[in-house]
C-alpha cells in the first residue's frame, strides 16, 4: 500500500492553516443581498401597465450591477445570464398584447441583450474588484486590531484593593486604533495609572503612544515618586522625537495624566500634564480635580526642568476615579454644545466601573447622534470596600 506523501500532507496542513488565519470578510447587510430581487419585483410589477410601445424589460440591463454590490463574480456572471433569458420571456409574453416570439429577435431586443452581456462582464469584474478591496480591508481591520491588542493590552480588572476597568473608541471605523492610550500597572508603591493623548493622528500617533505606553510599564516599577515617573517619560519622549525628521520633533508632544492609588492609605495622587482633569465620583457627587499647578505635557517638559506638581486628594473605599482623553469632553451634539461630563456622570453614582463605561459609551453615542469625530479612552479605578490605614 502507497503511503501519502509527508511533504503533499505537510503542504495541505499548512494551506489549511493560512485558510483558518485569513481574516474573514464580513457579510453584506440583508436588505443589500435582498436588492436584486426587490429590483426584479418592481421590473415585473411596471411591465404589464406600460404601452406596448414601451417595454420596460430593458431595465433588467441593470439588474447585473445591482447583483454586484453584493455577490461575488459567480453569482453576477449567473445573474446576467437569468436577465438575458428573462428579458426574451417578457418580451413574448402574453401580457405584452401585439408582440410575438418574432419580436425576440428584433433590432431593438438583440441590442438589449448584447447591452445585458456588456454590463454582466463589468458587473462581474466590479464584483471581484469589490471583493478584492473587502479582503484589504478585513486584513488591514485584522492587523490593526492585533496592533491594538499589542499596543493596549487589557488591563487586569482587579489590581490588589483597586477595580479597574477600560473603554476604548476609535473614530477611524476602518483602523479601531489612534493615538489615545490608557495603562494600569501594580507596583510596589501602589496601582499606578496612565491615560494620555498624543497630538495628531496615524502611524506617527500610534508609534508615539507605543513608546509612551513601554517607557511607563518600566518607570512605574522603577520610580518611588510619581513625578519621577513623568520625568522618565520626558526623557524617553525627547529621545523619540529627536529621531523624527525636521519640525515634527517640537510638534510631538502627549498630554497625559497619572495617577497613584497607594494599598495602605487613603488617597489619590496625580501628575497632571496638560491634560483633562480627572473626575472623582463619591457618594456625595462628582468633582473634577484640578492641577494645583498644571504641568505641560510630555516632550515640552524643557518649559519647567524638572518641576512637576503632585496633588494628593482623599480617595476612600467605595470612591471611583475616572480618566478620560478630550475626546469625550469635546464630543459634540447637533447645536455643537459640548459634551458635559461631570454633569452627565452625576446621576450615575454608585454604578461600578464596567457599568459606568457601558453608560458613558452609551450616552455619547446618543449625545452626538453616533458620530464621533475623536478617539476615546477612558479608565475606571474603583478602590473596594476595606480598611485602606496601615
Amino acid at each position: 500500500m502507497r503511503r501519502p506523501c509527508r511533504r503533499s500532507e505537510q503542504a495541505r496542513a499548512r494551506a489549511a492553516r493560512r485558510k483558518a488565519e485569513r481574516p474573514r470578510v464580513p457579510a453584506p447587510p440583508l436588505w443589500l443581498r435582498w436588492l436584486p430581487v426587490g429590483y426584479l419585483a418592481a421590473v415585473l410589477a411596471i411591465e404589464p401597465v406600460t404601452p406596448v410601445d414601451w417595454p420596460v424589460s430593458f431595465l433588467l440591463i441593470a439588474l447585473p450591477l445591482v447583483a454586484a454590490y453584493a455577490y461575488g463574480p459567480a453569482a453576477v456572471a449567473a445573474v446576467t445570464v437569468f436577465a438575458i433569458v428573462f428579458e426574451g420571456v417578457l418580451a413574448g409574453t402574453p401580457c405584452c398584447a401585439g408582440r410575438s416570439v418574432g419580436y425576440l429577435w428584433d433590432r431593438h431586443y438583440v441590442a438589449n441583450y448584447v447591452c445585458t452581456t456588456l454590463v454582466g462582464v463589468l458587473g462581474t469584474i466590479l464584483a471581484v474588484h469589490r471583493m478584492r478591496r473587502e479582503r484589504t480591508l478585513a486584513t488591514v481591520r485584522s492587523v490593526a486590531e492585533t496592533a491594538q491588542r499589542v499596543l493596549l493590552r487589557p488591563v487586569p480588572r482587579r489590581l490588589g484593593q483597586v477595580s479597574v476597568e477600560t473603554l476604548y473608541l476609535s473614530a477611524a471605523a476602518e483602523a479601531r486604533i489612534g493615538g489615545d492610550l490608557y495603562e494600569a500597572v501594580p507596583t510596589a508603591f501602589g496601582v499606578r495609572l496612565l491615560v494620555g493623548d498624543v497630538r495628531g493622528k496615524g502611524l506617527v500617533a500610534v508609534e508615539t503612544a507605543a513608546t509612551m505606553l513601554g517607557a511607563f510599564r518600566e518607570a512605574a516599577h522603577d520610580e518611588p515618586d510619581l513625578r519621577g515617573v513623568a520625568r522618565r517619560m520626558e526623557r524617553s519622549m525627547s529621545r523619540h522625537a529627536a529621531q523624527l525628521p525636521g519640525g515634527e520633533a517640537a510638534e510631538r508632544f502627549v498630554t497625559a495624566v497619572f495617577a497613584e492609588i497607594p494599598e495602605h492609605e487613603p488617597v489619590v495622587r496625580i501628575v497632571n500634564c496638560g491634560h483633562p482633569p480627572p473626575l472623582i465620583i463619591k457618594e456625595g457627587g462628582v468633582a473634577e480635580l484640578h492641577a494645583s499647578d498644571p504641568s505641560p505635557p510630555i516632550n515640552l517638559g524643557v518649559l519647567i526642568g524638572d518641576g512637576y506638581q503632585l496633588d494628593v486628594e482623599p480617595f476612600r473605599p467605595g470612591d471611583q476615579l475616572l480618566l478620560y482623553t478630550d475626546g469625550v469632553t469635546e464630543t459634540r451634539d447637533a447645536d455643537g454644545v459640548f459634551y458635559p461630563l461631570a454633569d452627565r456622570v452625576a446621576p450615575w453614582v454608585g454604578l461600578a466601573p464596567r457599568e459606568l463605561l457601558d453608560r458613558l459609551h452609551e450616552d455619547l453615542l446618543a449625545y452626538s447622534g453616533g458620530h464621533l469625530d475623536d478617539d476615546i479612552a477612558a479608565l475606571a479605578a474603583y478602590r473596594l470596600p476595606g480598611d485602606s490605614r496601615p
